[in-house]
C-alpha cells in the first residue's frame, strides 16, 4: 500500500466520518452542531482535493481507488444517521435518506458479489454530482439545525404572545429572534429539497448500475 498524500487525506476523511457523530456526544447543541458541522465540510473539502492531488501529481492507487467510495459513503451514511436521530422524524427527511441509505447498501452488494468484475460499475459523472448533491444537502441540514438552537437560546423566557409580537415585527427584536427564525425555515427547506434531489439521483445511478450488473446475474 501506498500512503501518498492523496490517500492520507482519504484516510482523514474515513476517520473524520465517525467523529461527525461522536461531536453529539461530548458537546451540547449547539456547539455540537457547529463542530459537526465543520466536521463535514472539512471531509467533503478533502474529498475534492484527494482526487484533484492524485491525478496532478499521477498517483492514483489501488488503495485511494478502494477508499475513496468507502470514505463517501461512511460520510454520508453517519451524518444522516445524526441528523434523523436529532430530528422529528418528519416523512420528508426521513424517506428521501432511506432512499439514499439503501441504494449505498445495495449497490456495495453488487460490487462484493461481483467481486473482480466489480469494475463493471465503475462510478460515472452522474453519480459524483450524486455524492456532491448529498454532502450539500447534509452541510446545509447541518446548518439549520444550528439555527435552530440558537433561536430555542434566544427565545427562552419569552411566552407565546411575546414571541409572536417580536417574529411579526410588533416588537423589538434585541435577540436576532427574527433572522434566525427565517434562517432556520429556510436552510431547512433549501436542506430537504437538496437531499430530494440527492436521492432522486441516487435512485437513478442505483438503477443504472443494478442494469449494468445483470448480465453477471444470470445463471
Amino acid at each position: 500500500m501506498t500512503w501518498t498524500v492523496p490517500n492520507v487525506l482519504t484516510a482523514l476523511r474515513l476517520l473524520a466520518a465517525p467523529g461527525v457523530a461522536i461531536m453529539f456526544l461530548y458537546f451540547h447543541r449547539p456547539w455540537a452542531d457547529w463542530f459537526a458541522l465543520v466536521f463535514f465540510i472539512g471531509a467533503a473539502v478533502t474529498d475534492w482535493f484527494d482526487g484533484y492531488l492524485a491525478r496532478l501529481w499521477k498517483q492514483e492507487t489501488k488503495l485511494g481507488t478502494m477508499l475513496d467510495p468507502i470514505a463517501d459513503k461512511a460520510m454520508v451514511v453517519i451524518a444522516l444517521m445524526v441528523i434523523i436521530g436529532y430530528s422529528s422524524y418528519s416523512p420528508w427527511l426521513v424517506l428521501p435518506a432511506t432512499v439514499i441509505l439503501f441504494r449505498e447498501v445495495f449497490v456495495s452488494g453488487l460490487r462484493e458479489f461481483l467481486g473482480d468484475t466489480a469494475g463493471t460499475l465503475k462510478v460515472t459523472k452522474l453519480a459524483k454530482w450524486k455524492t456532491t448533491a448529498q454532502m450539500v444537502a447534509i452541510a446545509v441540514l447541518f446548518g439549520q439545525g444550528v439555527f435552530e438552537h440558537h433561536f430555542a437560546m434566544s427565545a427562552v423566557g419569552l411566552d407565546g404572545p411575546e414571541m409572536s409580537a417580536i417574529l411579526s415585527g410588533d416588537a423589538e427584536d434585541e435577540m436576532g429572534l427574527r433572522w434566525k427564525f427565517e434562517a432556520m425555515i429556510w436552510t431547512g427547506r433549501f436542506g430537504l429539497t437538496l437531499l430530494w434531489i440527492a436521492a432522486a439521483l441516487t435512485l437513478i445511478t442505483g438503477i443504472d448500475y443494478f442494469r449494468k450488473a445483470i448480465p453477471f446475474l444470470r445463471d
